[in-house]
């Protein structure tokens, strides 16, 4: 499953959100830490909501090491 991603430029590195899954955020001090920071980020919060919602009784599995994240530029604002 593809999620799409928002990476912010800051003076410590990288934040990066995935505005599908709310307060779904990570940092990194590169953007390819960013970026592997969030798959990690995006797997536990699919897992937790997995878990919430009790679906392995109804027999659903999600493959977490299959998740990938798509980088959606950002443009400045004038």
């Amino acid at each position: 499953m593809r999620y799409p991603v928002q990476l912010y430029k800051s003076e410590e590195g990288y934040a990066i959100s995935c505005p599908a899954l709310p307060g779904c955020w990570s940092q990194g001090n590169t953007r390819a830490e960013a970026l592997t920071n969030i798959r990690e980020a995006i797997s536990l919060w699919l897992e937790v909501a997995f878990e919430d919602r009790q679906q392995e009784e109804a027999g659903c599995e999600i493959d977490y090491d299959a998740v990938e994240v798509n980088p959606v530029p950002l443009f400045a604002h004038a």
